[in-house]
């Protein structure tokens, strides 16, 4: 059984945000080489559509005028130190939420070893927080959607994660107490596919986006941004869980490989 004091805690915490700076320094690099590109399509396609509108109307000076006022911030400080810096938070504070949730469950769940368990964690918060409310709700472009509708497709999107990160939980407990009277293997096929039902269900009856994307923008844009989007996460989710899980195989049982080793003390 592994060391979960609070003191073991405030290091697996210190650990978990380590690892989540490194995986944010990933993210960052996938982040910029592959979504950017796709962000400034989506943003040349929009400026394109109001200058197409502005000219209509014969006020395209006077409106390119107010944007170049308004623009508080560069395009190239919002893609560079600006992308850098909600990376590496983002990155540095589900570090230390996910290390809390491996304090949790570490020997809870199976007699993992702390990598393995890192890796489950990673993969669970992976699915929950993620994958399972981005097949619902996929991440589209900045100012691709209704600015009207925006308030109600943020609080769907994180209505749909608080109800994916709940349903994750409830097929752990029924895994566990099915895992008894089914065996490890059967009780998590059950709990898996209940969990797929599940989502299935609340997808259903939950609302769509139908205003997310505007009519008419490039469906070949749309879909790399979203590919982006994915894999920045999955890379995110892939590195800290091999940073963190070799923090926390050394922290909680460094000991292990050199009481095997050791050579017998003569009485």
């Amino acid at each position: 059984m592994y060391d979960t004091s609070s003191s073991t805690v405030r290091r697996l915490l210190v650990r978990g945000m380590l690892a989540g700076l490194i995986a944010g320094l990933f993210a960052f690099a996938v982040a910029y080489v592959v979504g950017e590109p796709s962000v400034d399509a989506s943003i040349a396609v929009e400026e394109a559509a109001a200058q197409a509108e502005h000219a209509g109307h014969g006020t395209g000076h006077e409106a390119a005028a107010a944007e170049e006022e308004e623009e508080l911030v560069s395009r190239d400080v919002q893609s560079t130190a600006g992308l850098a810096t909600g990376v590496l938070v983002y990155g540095v504070a589900l570090g230390g939420i996910a290390s809390l949730a491996f304090a949790f469950v570490l020997g809870r769940v199976g007699r993992f070893s702390p990598k393995a368990t890192a890796a489950l964690v990673a993969a669970a918060a992976f699915t929950t927080v993620y994958l399972v409310p981005f097949l619902k709700y996929p991440a589209t472009p900045p100012a691709v959607g209704n600015p009207d509708t925006i308030g109600q497709r943020t609080t769907l999107f994180f209505l749909m994660i608080l109800l994916s990160v709940l349903l994750g939980v409830a097929a752990v407990v029924a895994g566990r107490r099915l895992a008894p009277r089914l065996g490890n293997w059967n009780a998590t096929l059950v709990a898996g596919a209940g969990f797929v039902a599940a989502v299935a269900v609340a997808c259903a009856f939950l609302p769509g986006n139908d205003d997310a994307v505007q009519a008419g923008f490039p469906a070949a844009v749309l879909w790399e941004f979203r590919l982006a989007t994915l894999g920045i996460q999955a890379i995110l989710w892939a590195v800290f869980a091999i940073a963190f899980g070799h923090l926390a195989q050394r922290l909680l049982a460094p000991a292990a490989p050199r009481a095997a080793t050791a050579e017998p003390v003569p009485a």
